[in-house]
């Protein structure tokens, strides 16, 4: 049987006393995909950060590989990848740059980067298909190809979780098939992968496992619920961004 990686036990969230997450419990062993569903404002960006402890559980508690949160010291094992903020930043980094500081945790401020740094790097940018532009400024890409340089900023960490908030909303079809065939080599090798998604496009054969919130509740655990309304029509190209969950204030880099 598989280890947990994630073990939610009745967490509850709230905003200025206004209830965001209710009671959730929710366990993810190793080699999981599970997708975190549901509609804007369901609170399923809140549960992510609250697992990762970016905010604070009102009730519950966290438990990240066998270690309760609050003693989790190993953030090296965890890539995450907020929605999206923009790779680029104003800061006139390459595409590798970017890449490269998902290996700062693993070899830390001071140590150069090594054989392995530069090895991890370059799988990172191959497996989201972004080789052929290490060397050009962040700037210069696509929305969809900033959303691939950070999620191979996550992968060069190499960690055992992977968590991902909103990856695909707003990004191209080409950004999103790249980001499943990325996903699914990630898991071959072992990893564990907790995402949120509006909706699952290419991403749906890659998922194992669904888990939709409704009203700050899990109101569904288990096989990947079929699309429905006009997300279900074969001409639907979901490319449109959606708002984030949480009250505004609460967003920050």
């Amino acid at each position: 049987m598989n280890h947990p990686v994630i073990t939610v036990t009745h967490a509850a969230v709230g905003y200025d006393g206004r209830p965001v997450l209710r009671d959730v419990s929710l366990t993810v062993t190793a080699g999981e995909v599970v997708a975190v569903l549901g509609a804007n404002g369901s609170g399923k960006s809140t549960l992510i950060r609250a697992v990762l402890g970016l905010v604070p559980l009102s009730a519950g508690s966290v438990t990240l590989f066998d270690r309760p949160l609050r003693r989790f010291r190993q953030w090296e094992r965890i890539g995450y990848v907020p929605q999206r903020l923009g790779a680029g930043g104003g800061v006139p980094a390459t595409v590798r740059e970017v890449v490269a500081s998902g290996r700062l945790a693993r070899r830390g401020l001071l140590r150069p980067p090594g054989a392995a740094d530069r090895a991890a790097v370059d799988s990172a940018l191959r497996a989201v298909g972004l080789a052929g532009r290490a060397d050009d400024p962040v700037a210069t890409l696509s929305g969809g190809q900033q959303q691939r340089t950070l999620i191979a900023r996550a992968l060069a960490g190499r960690p055992d979780l992977l968590v991902l908030d909103e990856p695909t909303a707003g990004v191209d079809a080409a950004s999103q098939e790249a980001f499943a065939g990325a996903l699914r080599e990630f898991v071959a090798g072992g990893g564990t992968v907790l995402l949120v998604a509006h909706e699952l496009g290419p991403l749906r054969p890659v998922i194992s496992r669904a888990v939709v919130v409704h009203e700050g509740g899990i109101c569904h655990d288990g096989g990947v619920p079929e699309p429905a309304g006009h997300h279900a029509e074969p001409d639907h190209d979901h490319v449109h961004p959606h708002g984030p969950d949480e009250p505004a204030g609460l967003w920050s880099n």
